[in-house]
């Protein structure tokens, strides 16, 4: 991007596009959301919080939240994520 004078203000003013499907540590979503990550874990053992993904076994395996699907549960509220698929 260039400056004022070579480009449009309303390509400043401009978010850049946002890829839904990029998958989310639970800090950024705990960042999106205004939710200790501390929270998201409660949620997630109570089936209450926004679908995620395991990608490896074990107590301490890695989470990832898809951006749509946090962007999804955010709209619908507390929905338990397994009937937003429904």
């Amino acid at each position: 991007m260039g400056s004022l004078a070579s480009v449009g203000l309303d390509e400043w003013l401009m978010p850049a596009p946002v890829d839904l499907d990029e998958w989310l540590t639970p800090p950024e979503v705990s960042r999106m959301t205004k939710l200790s990550v501390s929270t998201l874990k409660d949620k997630r053992w109570r089936g209450t919080g926004p679908k995620y993904q395991k990608l490896s076994p074990g107590r301490g395996g890695r989470i990832r939240y898809k951006r749509r699907d946090v962007l999804e549960w955010l709209q619908n509220g507390d929905t338990p994520a397994d009937e937003l698929a429904a």
